[in-house]
């Protein structure tokens, strides 16, 4: 069964917050699991598991249950992707933190009140803040899969050019990232009701249009997975699964080219070779980085 870990983060760890985020990773003092089986609570949970992260909350010091209509002014869902290791590069500015855990952030929420969370989830995370930000960790994922129902649709992010995402196989999971993919749509496309392909150049309605990351989702990093600069607009009547796939790839100079692997089939190559030899949408410095990595590891193209 799912399990979910709930850490309280206080106000004054904030820069710590935001480079774990970054980074992709919590972490402890060695001293700080020591104390009351806290390293065994965090040995135990595994990836796919989820982690809430609570920040700037009320006083903790109240009595059971006094946080239960309680506002959270932060809240941070994740999935872990890596159970606990020990490693002593430097991440955090302050200190080593050896003993972490790899999570991927799905959602992050501001002024989160009690009644979304749940009792047991807000009760959970006022014992981390009582317990210096020890895991506090139950079965199931209700709490999360309370936020994720109670999220307001995003305008204007919705319908058949939403990205599709391939590996996220938790349900839960899935609402955030679908989310986070409306918010891009949003941005890139806003009301527009049509949208030139950044590959072929045609004009389609947007509902054809996808938002399509360059450097995969899964191996983007956060601040990489939300920037525009790592997102196009790709049509879905073959621009978007040709590229998905590294039939066709940006070359260093912005142009498009036939993948490798793209002479599978006669008519495969036929299409990826239609559009070889223009010159992507948008193309420059900002987008070079992300189209190289596209290059390498999805087209296996090294030059």
């Amino acid at each position: 069964m799912t399990q979910t870990g709930y850490i309280y983060v206080p106000a004054p760890s904030k820069e710590n917050l935001e480079t774990g985020l970054d980074a992709g990773l919590w972490g402890w003092r060695s001293s700080a699991l020591d104390r009351a089986g806290a390293r065994q609570v965090v040995q135990g949970l595994t990836e796919g598991d989820f982690l809430i992260l609570g920040h700037r909350g009320p006083n903790s010091r109240v009595a059971p249950g006094g946080w239960a209509e309680a506002t959270l002014q932060r809240v941070i869902i994740t999935q872990i992707t890596r159970p606990l290791f020990v490693a002593t590069d430097e991440v955090w500015p302050d200190d080593t933190y050896p003993e972490r855990i790899g999570i991927d952030t799905l959602s992050e929420e501001n002024s989160v009140a009690g009644l979304s969370l749940g009792a047991d989830a807000m009760e959970a995370l006022r014992l981390s803040a009582n317990k210096q930000g020890a895991a506090v960790v139950s079965q199931g994922s209700a709490a999360v899969a309370s936020i994720a129902a109670g999220l307001p649709s995003v305008q204007g992010g919705t319908g058949a050019g939403d990205v599709a995402h391939t590996g996220d196989t938790n349900a839960v999971a899935q609402v955030f990232v679908r989310r986070e993919q409306q918010k891009l749509r949003r941005a890139l496309i806003g009301a527009r009701s049509t949208v030139a392909c950044a590959f072929c150049g045609r004009v389609f309605p947007s509902r054809l249009i996808r938002a399509a990351h360059v450097k995969r989702r899964s191996e983007a990093s956060r601040q990489e997975r939300l920037s525009l600069d790592n997102i196009v607009p790709a049509c879905l009547m073959g621009c978007d699964e040709l590229f998905e796939h590294g039939y066709v790839y940006v070359a260093a100079d912005g142009t498009l080219a036939s993948g490798p692997h793209s002479s599978t089939t006669d008519d495969l190559r036929h299409m990826a070779d239609t559009i070889a030899g223009r010159v992507v949408a948008d193309f420059g410095t900002h987008r070079a980085e992300f189209f190289r990595w596209h290059r390498e590891h999805t087209a296996g193209v090294s030059a």
